[in-house]
Formats: structure tokens, C-alpha cells, sequence
């Protein structure tokens, strides 16, 4: 009896504890049943060039990296994630040390929103908004920095989307 006894005792530990756990993602409950989704290109309320399409490009492939959806053509889609680049802040990180009025580091506030509509319907399934920060020391050839910050910035709001899009926490 005592033999039973310890050979059944750790199988049951074993199998209670993973109880409760699950594989793969955790989508959100009012999205659970979406796997096919379309991102058309952000729409960009801000006067910087080609801001939209890097956004868009980054959002893309955060969904895919994450792995909860399938980005396919919006006619395939089941939901379509549209979002707009509201608003794009610049300031001073750091100044000079010698010279306060000297910028040697300059930080980017980047914000969105975005909504996700069921593709036949058109109704509303969530919405949202995300921001990034992203900051750089400032070389010489100020046009290099200032993509270089962009496109950081662009990555982080992407990382922020499609963690809240797909993570159910």
C-alpha cells in the first residue's frame, strides 16, 4: 500500500501543476475569436514624411513576430486594424554640459490611436491608443539622427500596439 502510495504521489503533483496553464497566446476576450487580420496604412495627422508607412511596416511585423494573427489582404481579413499617428513631440533629453542651450540628446514622444472593426460588419471590436518615447545623442549629420530616432520610436509604438492587441492581461 505504501508503494502505491509513493508512486501515485508525485504523478498527481505533476499533473496539478500545470492546472490552469495553457499553450500559446492569450488574446484578449472580444478578440478571441479573430485570426485573420488586415493593417491598411496608419493615417498621419502630423507633418513628418513617410511616418506612416514606417508605423505601419512596424506594426506589421510586431503582429507577426507575437504570432496571434495572421495579417493577410483586407478581403481576406476577418478584422481590420486601422490607426492614425495623432501627434509626434520633440524635446530636449540633454544639453550640453558646458552649454545648457546646447541639445546633445533629444527625445520623441510618438502617439496613435487605433480602433480594430469586424471586416464584414464594420462594428467596432476595441479600441485603443499607444505612445512610444525614444530619445538619441545628436551627431553631426542631424537628418541621420532624427531617422534614427523616428524609426526607434516607430518600433516602440509598434511593440506597445501589439502587445495590447494581442495579449489578453
Amino acid at each position: 500500500m505504501k508503494q502505491i502510495f509513493l508512486l501515485l504521489a508525485p504523478v498527481c503533483l505533476l499533473l496539478s501543476s500545470c492546472a490552469g496553464y495553457t499553450l500559446g497566446g492569450q488574446k484578449p476576450a472580444h478578440l478571441r475569436n479573430i485570426t485573420k487580420i488586415a493593417v491598411p496604412t496608419f493615417k498621419n495627422l502630423t507633418l513628418e514624411p513617410r511616418l506612416a508607412v514606417l508605423v505601419t511596416n512596424a506594426v506589421i511585423k510586431q503582429l507577426q513576430n507575437h504570432g496571434s494573427y495572421q495579417i493577410v489582404a483586407k478581403s481576406d481579413a476577418e478584422a481590420v486594424l486601422e490607426g492614425n499617428i495623432q501627434q509626434i513631440t520633440r524635446s530636449q533629453f540633454r544639453s550640453d554640459r558646458n552649454n545648457i542651450l546646447l541639445t546633445s540628446q533629444i527625445m520623441a514622444t510618438l502617439n496613435s490611436s487605433y480602433v480594430i472593426k469586424d471586416a464584414a460588419s464594420g462594428t467596432v471590436l476595441h479600441n485603443g491608443s499607444a505612445s512610444a518615447d525614444s530619445y538619441i545623442i545628436l551627431d553631426a549629420n542631424l537628418q541621420l539622427s532624427e531617422t534614427q530616432l523616428l524609426e526607434d520610436a516607430a518600433q516602440r509604438l509598434a511593440y506597445n500596439v501589439a502587445d495590447e492587441v494581442s495579449e489578453g492581461w
